[in-house]
């Protein structure tokens, strides 16, 4: 039974993750108007908020939240790389108010926006 568990587990890992790249990819696609909240993401997947929660910090490490915040980061820092993209462009792509984003952004990694662009296109 415990062997069962521990592959339903990584299954709804695995389905988490998955999920998150590709709905990254539709809100910033305007495929979908704004990001879930985690326990709409949960009903997606066809799993209460508590299981996936526990779930994804069993075998991760960290609250889900953690890693849906890092993608979008990713997806950001991606999208920064762009010079014809403005900061606030960007931020509304990703649905977030721009001042908000700024905050959200500098929280993550230590820099702003403008800053993390000016020092990757100087590379």
């Amino acid at each position: 039974m415990a062997h069962k568990k521990e592959k339903r587990s990584l299954e709804i890992t695995k389905q988490y993750f998955d999920f998150l790249d590709q709905h990254i990819e539709d809100v910033v696609s305007g495929r979908a108007a704004a990001f879930l909240e985690l326990n709409q993401i949960a009903r997606e997947l066809a799993v209460s908020h508590t299981h996936l929660t526990d779930t994804i910090q069993k075998e991760k490490g960290n609250h889900p939240c953690h890693f849906y915040d890092a993608k979008i980061i990713e997806k950001a820092k991606d999208l920064l790389g762009n010079p014809a993209l403005s900061i606030a462009d960007i931020a509304l792509t990703l649905t977030y108010d721009p001042s908000n984003f700024s905050k959200f952004f500098k929280k993550w990694t230590g820099e702003t926006p403008g800053e993390f662009r000016n020092k990757m296109l100087k590379k």
